[in-house]
């Protein structure tokens, strides 16, 4: 039962409260204060605690604040000093407008009593405003016979201050026409009204400039004016007049269309539509009115099309002026046109011939044209000419007629057409003139042979070309034209190594292209010379020749030849000789190769490609000499075998090649020993070739035999007939022993290499023995003998100037076939 009873007290308590608010308001009442506008920020409008009767540190306390009424807030309260002030600049205008009172409410809270109070502040009115016309400038209109005495209202000023700061009186600048009268309305507004004092004459001022000024009552006092202009509007009381009786003009003939001759004016002082002057004619005909017009505004009279003296030179008018009303007046016009020289000759071709053949004769005549000129005098007199350095020239005939003739010979090659301009030209000042053209054609007759571009051509073509392939083209240009200019090629009749050129070349008779019909071979021939002749279409034809030179070029397309050592045809290999006592350098054999191409496909380069023995034989780059590299041993084999590649410089080069056996041995007899073991097979177990091997070596003894009893015989055949001889005093010549082969002109020798032998005394000794050999050069040169023949040549040794003449050289070549080898000895021997 306890809380609800404190409940009770509690509602009690409130109720209390509220009810000594309610009483301490209605003793508070209005706080009523009063402030000036446009007071700054900050100013002191009321001591609100003091009002309230608190202190200033209770306003925080008590939770005192103002409460606004959804305005914008004006005013807020100084904790400090507990004053009221104002929040911003305030603006009464803005606020009340043209209120007599303006009164800005609100309320101050106190939060912990729930008290508010009400206070009232009235904002005084300062005179911040001047009186102010909505604009700036007045335009009043006023007839010219308006009565004195009539009123006419104009715009009032405006001021948002009240009381005395507000509008309070009217001023006009001084003027004799006019004065001022104010007007207030019931809700006290004050309304200028301007009062005509005299008749106004807008001929003497059409225009008067007037101020108006207002003021206020304030302090200070503040004004606002506004400009009055008055318009006097004109009346009808004057007719248009133009200041002279009648115009004149004198125009030339040549007057563009459209300038303007010269201008009427009429005046009318009067205003406005009243004083609106238009122009039109009067008694005019309808050809002026197609040449002339009139401007109806402006009163300019121009051109409508081109004037002609000779048509009409002269032109009369009349031009009428009138008002807006209808007051009109009349003016003539005169117009004087004068003769100028405004016609242009002209010319009219009455014949032409527009293509002349080139072979026309001197004088011939071309055109035949008139002149004529619608001027008169002078103006009318007419003279042609046509430019120089033409082959034409003109002959005046009757009348005003000229005749266009060739002054000389036409050439259709130098020049095909010629655009003559005759030039006709007047007498007048300044001249005019008129240029026609004509155009005349020179046509073609067949004056011209086809020419080459070059007396005579020279064709390179490589060996070996495709056959049909085109190899050069020939042009030749005929300066006629059509079918005089269409050449046609054909090949003179000419032949090659008794065949026609047409077997070799062909040639396309339309475009001058030449075929080949062979693959031509640099080695057959180098040099094919023809004609081609070149001949028009024209009537007659006309031709022309050109000599054509055509070079075939070497390719290399022939691989090295080789003559020596020449390869045996029974299937059997040439064997050389070095004798094992050799030393390094000595000269084995030579290997001779020709090619049969030229320049760099003809340079040939020796090289060993392959030796059973290597190092022991060396060949020379250039010459091909086989000359041994070091001193032969015993270990080294009695058969070497080397192969030899020859190759050219050619682009791709091209090489051959061929084997060389060399028997390695100190004598003839040695080499016979050592013949079996060469010829052993390698098949022992072949018996059929063993019975071959054994019939051979029977045979070769046999052969041997018999050439030793006929060398000897031989020898003393000699020996016999040489003592003959130098009893005689004749000397004897020997046996040519070497030849050479001949290629382009080079010459390629097989030199003789030889070894020095000789047969001892003792018959019962029956062997060859080799003495030391010649290093210094054991190859006879062609040089050191003379010779006479250029394709065969023998030497003969007892020729040599460096010999006896009692010396007498042997030789005999032995081929032994052994083991299908070749087997090649040389021999020399002495008389002695």
């Amino acid at each position: 039962m306890a809380a609800p009873q404190r409940g009770r007290d509690y509602r009690g308590f409130v109720l209390l409260s509220i009810l000594l608010g309610t009483l301490w308001e209605g003793w508070a009442g209005h706080i009523r204060y009063s402030v000036p506008e446009e007071t700054e920020k900050g100013s002191f409008v009321g001591n609100i605690a003091k009002d309230l009767g608190l202190e200033p540190r209770e306003l925080a306390e008590r939770g005192v604040r103002i409460v606004s009424r959804g305005r914008t807030q004006l005013f807020s309260l100084n904790p400090r000093s507990g004053s009221l002030i104002t929040e911003g600049r305030i603006d009464r205008e803005e606020l009340c407008a043209q209120s007599a009172r303006c009164l800005v409410n609100f309320n101050i809270l106190m939060e912990d009593k729930m008290n508010l109070f009400p206070v009232e502040v009235e904002i005084m009115d300062v005179n911040d405003n001047a009186p102010r016309f909505l604009t700036k400038e007045m335009n009043v209109k006023i007839m010219e016979n308006t009565a004195p005495g009539v009123r006419f209202p104009l715009n009032e000023a405006r001021d948002p201050d009240v009381g005395t700061n507000s509008l309070q009186s009217y001023h006009l600048s001084p003027n004799h026409h006019f004065s001022l009268v104010v007007q207030t309305g019931d809700d006290g507004t004050k309304y200028p009204e301007l009062v005509l004092e005299q008749v106004l004459d807008r001929e003497e001022k059409a225009v008067h400039h007037l101020l108006l000024t207002a003021s206020d009552g304030g302090d200070p006092l503040r004004s606002g004016t506004a400009r009055i202009q008055v318009t006097v509007v004109d009346v009808n009381d004057h007719a248009p007049v133009f200041p002279l009786a009648q115009y004149r003009v004198t125009v030339a003939e040549n007057t563009p269309v459209g300038t303007t001759l010269l201008t009427v004016n009429a005046v009318d002082p009067d205003d406005g539509i009243n004083g609106e002057v238009t122009y039109s004619f009067q008694k005019i005909t309808q050809k002026i009115l197609q040449i002339f017009q009139l401007n109806s505004l402006t009163g300019e009279l121009s051109t409508l099309q081109g004037l002609d003296y000779e048509e009409s030179s002269f032109f009369e008018m009349e031009v009428q002026a009138q008002d807006g009303p209808g007051s009109l007046t009349r003016t003539k016009v005169l117009i004087t046109i004068l003769d100028v020289n405004d016609n242009a000759p002209e010319v009219t071709v009455t014949s032409v011939s527009n293509s002349v053949p080139e072979d026309t004769l001197p004088g011939t005549v071309i055109a035949l044209f008139y002149l004529q000129d619608r001027d008169s005098g002078r103006n009318g007199e007419v003279a042609c000419t046509i430019p120089e350095n033409l082959p034409f020239k003109l002959e005046r005939s009757i009348d005003n007629y000229y005749r266009l003739v060739t002054a000389e010979n036409l050439d259709r090659e130098r020049l095909s057409v010629y655009n003559i301009t005759v030039k006709a030209t007047d007498g007048g000042t300044p001249p005019l003139s008129t240029e026609t053209h004509i155009s005349i054609q020179v046509t073609d007759t067949n004056d011209n042979p086809p020419t080459f571009s070059h007396l005579s051509y020279s064709v390179f073509v490589p060996e070996n070309n495709p056959r049909g392939a085109s190899i050069f083209s020939v042009t030749a240009h005929d300066p006629d034209s059509d079918k005089n200019a269409q050449v046609i090629y054909s090949l003179a009749e000419d032949t090659l190594q008794g065949a026609p050129v047409t077997s070799y070349i062909s040639i396309n008779s339309d475009t001058g292209v030449l075929y080949a019909l062979q693959s031509f071979d640099y080695e057959q021939f180098r040099k094919l010379q023809f004609r081609v002749t070149a001949r028009d279409s024209g009537d007659p034809p006309l031709s022309s020749n050109v000599s054509l030179s055509l070079f075939i070029l070497d390719k290399n397309d022939n691989a090295p030849e080789i003559l020596y050592p020449a390869l045996p045809t029974d299937d059997s290999t040439g064997m050389e000789l070095a004798p094992r006592s050799a030393e390094p350098g000595y000269l084995v054999t030579k290997v001779v190769a020709v090619d049969r191409d030229s320049g760099q496909n003809a340079w040939l380069s020796y090289r060993l490609l392959k030796a059973s023995e290597p190092g022991l034989f060396a060949v020379g780059v250039h010459t091909g000499e086989v000359r041994t590299a070091r001193v032969l041993q015993e270990r080294d084999a009695l058969k070497q075998s080397l192969v030899v590649a020859v190759q050219d410089h050619g682009q791709p080069p091209l090489s051959a090649t061929v084997t060389l056996t060399v028997a390695v041995a100190d004598s003839i007899p040695e080499v016979l020993a050592d013949l079996s073991s060469l010829a052993s097979p390698t098949d022992r177990d072949d018996s059929g070739l063993t019975l071959y091997l054994v019939v051979a070596v029977a045979a070769v003894s046999c052969v041997f035999l018999a050439f030793v009893i006929v060398l000897l015989a031989l020898r003393l055949r000699r020996w016999h007939t040489s003592r003959l001889l130098q009893a005689s005093g004749v000397g004897l010549v020997g046996t040519s022993a070497s030849h050479f082969v001949g290629v382009d002109g080079m010459r390629a020798f097989l030199q003789t290499y030889s070894h020095e032998v000789s047969l001892t005394a003792d018959s019962r000794k029956s062997h060859l023995i080799f003495p030391q050999p010649n290093y210094a050069d054991t190859l006879i040169s062609q040089e050191s003998c003379e010779k006479n023949d250029p394709l065969l040549t023998s030497i003969d040794f007892h020729e040599c100037k460096d010999e006896a003449p009692n010396t007498q050289v042997s030789s005999a070549f032995i081929y032994f076939y052994f083991q299908k080898e070749l087997y090649f000895w040389y021999f020399t021997d002495e008389d002695e």
